[in-house]
């Protein structure tokens, strides 16, 4: 007779009470090619491509039919639609490029017109040493502006091939995280493609997790500028113009981790410098005491999202802008979300 091991309750223990696991080699191996997978999207540049899967799998499973939900697609449908409506959009875009390159063309002297008045003030109100560097007359600053956006022509065509290659991976990832929903899976599977679903379905929980504070710090990122354009900055009798715009855009790109954040800090600081040099300044300078802060609102919000401290969160953003960049600072908390996540399964920690 084999007698069972006693709990310290006096109750005997059964093997029921330990969950069922893949084999170790199929599971270690599962682990292998996600780990190469997430570093192979910072080494060569394809986070915006896996977190547009992510966002393609998110819209296509929130569009499809449920148990207990009273609207909802199929799954091919809910698909479709995900991969459809970029191109309807790209195509409205298209149907308008005409009279928007007109638009551009007829704007062009009027914006050169203005960009060369704000140097001519900016001018002004510089020392004579700084001053000097700048042009006196406003057709001399037109030329001068001229002369300068040729000579940044080629950087601006690598610009925009980059962001024509960005957009295609970022569609390409659209496609994959929809099919990925609407395609349907064999009765039968090996064990490592159940170990690599296993692994897919905790990272999307954990990115799930990132997106929601995301929200929640676009909206405090909001509220400051709110605060600023609308309270502290008529208190010191300056009207920033396009107030509710700026305050829209600092939302809508704010759901864009780190990035969205630089395009506001430019878009309101070119905006205070069209004001004055002092009003730039103060807007710059707000707004790096914001992108600092916004570390620990970061890793306050995502921490209690995903069940880690702060100081963890703080520390992986840290190594991860240092290793890889910006990239590596909006991939860290979403990977290591995901890490930890997959080491509380295992009951490592």
């Amino acid at each position: 007779m084999v007698s069972l091991p006693i709990s310290p309750a006096g109750k005997p223990t059964t093997a029921n009470r330990t969950p069922f696991r893949p084999i170790p080699l199929v599971q270690s191996s599962s682990y292998v090619l996600v780990f190469l997978l997430c570093l192979l999207t910072l080494v060569y540049g394809m986070l915006p491509g896996l977190l547009a899967v992510c966002v393609g799998h998110l819209l296509a499973n929130g569009l499809t039919q449920r148990p207990g939900r009273k609207f909802g697609l199929s799954r091919t449908l809910a698909a479709s639609v995900v991969i459809v409506l970029p191109i309807v959009g790209f195509l409205l875009v298209l149907l308008n490029a005409r009279g928007m390159a007109f638009g551009a063309l007829a704007q062009y002297q009027q914006l050169l017109h203005h960009l060369a008045g704000t140097v001519l003030e900016i001018r002004q109100k510089l020392p004579p040493d700084l001053a000097s560097h700048l042009p006196e007359g406003l057709l001399e600053a037109q030329t001068w502006l001229v002369s300068y956006l040729q000579s940044q022509a080629m950087a601006l065509t690598n610009f925009g091939t980059a962001g024509l290659r960005g957009s295609l991976l970022v569609y390409v990832g659209l496609i994959i995280g929809a099919l990925i929903v609407g395609t349907h899976r064999p009765a039968e599977q090996g064990p490592l493609r159940e170990a690599l679903r296993q692994r897919g379905r905790n990272f999307m929980v954990s990115f799930r997790q990132i997106v929601v504070a995301q929200f929640w710090i676009a909206a405090f990122n909001a509220g400051c500028t709110a605060v600023f354009l609308m309270l502290v900055m008529p208190l010191a009798d300056v009207t920033i113009p396009y107030t509710g715009a700026l305050i829209a855009l600092t939302f809508v790109a704010g759901l864009v981790p780190i990035v969205g954040n630089l395009l506001c800090n430019g878009v309101l600081t070119l905006a205070g410098v069209s004001i004055s040099p002092t009003v730039g300044l103060t807007c710059l300078l707000f707004l790096i005491a914001i992108h600092k802060f916004e570390y620990f609102i970061n890793a306050k919000i995502v921490g209690k999202r995903t069940n880690t401290s702060a100081w963890e969160l703080l520390t992986v953003m840290f190594i991860g802008e240092a290793i890889f960049g910006i990239a590596g600072l909006v991939a860290a908390p979403l990977f290591y979300a995901f890490t930890k996540k997959e080491l509380r399964a295992l009951e490592l920690i």
